[in-house]
Formats: C-alpha cells, sequence, structure tokens
C-alpha cells in the first residue's frame, strides 16, 4: 500500500522544490542566537550532517539581519527567514539573500507593509510562507470565532493567500499550527480542502521527549497518510538534530522515505532468552551510516522471530547460544550467538554496497 498524496502547487525553496510531484522534505529551526553568527553557522552544519534539508533562522532584531549575508553564504542548506511583527527585518532578510521569508498574519502589519515584502521577494525570486500560529492570531478572527479555532487559523491563511495574490505573488507555502494535536490535524484538512498551495506540517510547541515525540508523530503521521502536507518540521524543545531525527522516522514508518535501515525487533517476553535490547542498539550503532533502504528484523521470539525474519530482506531469530539467519525469505543456517551479529552487519554492508552500484547503474 503507498499513500496517495493530494496535487499541490510546486514552488523552490534555493534548489529545493516543495509541493507538485517533489518528494517530502525535512526542515528544522535553529536554536542559536542568529546574531551569534558562528553559533548559527555550527548549528546548520550538524542539522546538514543529519540529512535536515531546509532551515529557518529566526529573525528578531537587527543585529540578526546584520549578520545574515555571512549565514546564508556559509549554510549548506536553504535558509528561511523567520519574521514577526517587523517588515524591514524581512527586507534586510531579502537583501542578504535568503532562500524563503516566513510571515505571520497575525502580527506582521498592514497591507502596504505586506506589499513592500512582496515587491522585494518577487524581485528576488524568493517564495513566502504564510505561517498561522494559534498563539499569534489576529484580535479580530479570536472576537470572531472566541478562540483559535481550526476555521479561525484558516481563515487567516487564506485571507493572506487573498492578499498576496492581489498583489501578483503566487510563490506561496503555508502552515497552520496549534499545539492541540486534533486541532491541527482538523485545520490542515480543511485548509487542504480549499487550497492547492504546499503545506507546511507541524504541532507547535509540542513540547519535550517523548510526548513532544508522540504528539508530532500522532499528528504529523496522521496527515501524512491522509495525503496531506509536502513539507514537515517536528517542533521539540531541545537540539534541533531530534527533530530532524524524529522527522526522517515517521516519513520512514509510512514509506515516504526509503532510506536507511528499518529495524523490526520484538518487545521481548518471557520467551526472550537474549539481551535483544542491547543487541539491537549496537547493530543500529554499528549500521548508523546505511543510507540504503533495508528492512531488517532481529528478534527474540520462537513464536513470531522466524516469521519476521523470514519476510525481511534479512534476519536473526535468537535462541539462547544461537540464532537462525534468513536472508531474502530462505534460511541460510544455525549460527552460535556469537557470530551471529558480525554476520548480520557483514550482510547489512553487502546488501547496502549492492543497492548503492545498482543505483549507479541507474543513473
Amino acid at each position: 500500500m503507498e499513500i496517495q498524496r493530494r496535487k499541490t502547487k510546486k514552488i523552490y525553496i534555493g534548489s529545493v522544490p516543495i509541493g507538485g510531484d517533489a518528494p517530502l522534505t525535512v526542515q528544522s529551526m535553529t536554536k542559536t542566537r542568529t546574531s551569534d553568527a558562528d553559533a548559527t553557522i555550527s548549528q546548520i552544519n550538524d542539522l546538514y550532517q543529519a540529512d535536515c534539508q531546509i532551515v529557518r533562522v529566526g529573525v528578531p532584531d537587527h543585529a540578526s539581519a546584520a549578520v545574515l549575508k555571512r549565514i546564508v553564504k556559509a549554510s549548506p542548506l536553504p535558509i528561511v527567514a523567520d519574521i514577526h511583527f517587523s517588515y524591514r527585518l524581512a527586507l534586510a532578510a531579502l537583501e542578504a539573500g535568503v532562500h524563503g521569508v516566513r510571515i505571520n498574519p497575525g502580527n506582521i502589519g498592514s497591507k502596504e507593509n505586506i506589499r513592500k515584502i512582496v515587491q522585494a521577494a518577487l524581485a528576488r525570486g524568493v517564495p513566502i510562507r504564510i505561517g498561522v500560529n494559534a498563539g499569534s492570531l489576529e484580535k479580530d478572527l479570536l472576537e470572531k470565532y472566541g478562540r483559535p479555532t481550526p476555521e479561525a487559523l484558516v481563515e487567516s491563511a487564506l485571507r493572506e493567500v487573498r492578499t498576496l495574490e492581489d498583489l501578483g505573488f503566487y510563490d506561496i507555502e503555508i502552515s497552520v499550527k496549534a499545539s492541540s494535536v486534533l486541532e491541527t490535524v482538523e485545520a490542515n484538512r480543511l485548509l487542504a480542502s480549499r487550497t492547492e498551495y504546499p503545506l507546511h506540517l507541524g504541532v507547535t510547541e509540542a513540547g519535550s521527549g517523548l510526548a513532544g515525540i508522540i504528539k508530532s508523530a500522532v499528528g504529523i503521521g496522521t496527515l501524512l497518510i491522509e495525503g496531506i502536507g509536502d513539507t514537515i518540521r517536528v517542533s521539540l524543545t531541545g537540539d534541533p538534530v531530534e527533530e530532524v531525527t524524529v522527522a526522517r522516522e515517521i516519513l520512514k514508518s509510512l514509506g515516504l522515505l526509503k532510506e536507511g535501515i528499518n529495524i523490526i525487533s520484538c518487545p521481548t517476553c518471557a520467551r526472550c532468552q537474549v539481551d535483544l535490547l542491547s543487541i539491537v542498539q549496537e547493530f543500529s550503532e554499528r549500521t548508523r551510516d546505511v543510507k540504503s533502504p533495508l528492512d531488517v528484523a532481529i528478534m527474540g521470539c520462537v513464536v513470531n522471530g522466524p516469521g519476521e525474519a523470514r519476510e525481511a530482506e534479512m534476519g536473526v531469530a535468537l535462541g539462547r547460544t544461537n540464532g537462525l539467519f534468513f536472508q531474502k525469505g530462505e534460511e541460510k543456517g544455525r549460527i552460535p550467538l556469537a557470530k551471529l551479529l558480525d554476520l548480520l552487519v557483514e550482510e547489512v554492508r553487502k546488501a547496502d554496497r549492492e543497492k548503492q552500484l545498482a543505483e549507479t547503474h541507474k543513473t
């Protein structure tokens, strides 16, 4: 089964396509003070190494805007400037060469301010993201709806869309986010039914650790399963590299990112006779750099183990002193436990090399 994504307009943030027939992309945002250019560039490089594809930087003041040109030049990723309150900061960011601008209808100001941003963006071929958050909705919409409902979020976004379109601007991306998973999902469903612009997904202010990961996975994952969404950002309190890791795992779990190892391992129970957690953790660490999509089963269960290992591209069903090794559905033999992990890593790396060589020959 494959997810059928809704058709949307395609835009480009730098050289990265969003929407249309483009693959889903992963974004994050720097957590440094942007005015500290060295720290910001260092964090962008960390995100690049984690396979982030687009990075947003906050531009809260003129000190931040003043170093943007240096950041853009040093960045291996397209830069989106996150602008609130001041259209002048948006103009400064565009002058610095950013690849995208995010504005919030709730606080960017008058239509004349937006006109100035649009003119500068048009002149440079830079897209604009309309980013609506439940926490910063326009006052008139709060009065109309009583609170930041999904309908209020969507009305805010579409009102800003009309403003941009009236000014002749169509390179638009939209996001509507709330800290509530259910309201985020409903707002994006409603928005997807009313526009063909690409949508940026995320549950804003999701929190930290396991709770934030679960909120993000449920909210973003629900929408992706329904074919809604063109680019995603997981918003966690903490290291932005974790945001990228979680976002990529969400995409991999849905078959929307076919890269890296998908480990199938049992939760363990009384039937398990090995320290399966340690084995899985060591395997994961030793194969972290594998890029080819591979399903690998590491099972400690005599009930489901052989079946899961047989269905995976390769896998092991572990007993107390030895285990069965399976490859492409065939049992290859009973291997001593002390040698099994090394064999599995070796065969995974061999399969990775073969897949990469096959891809090279295709191109």
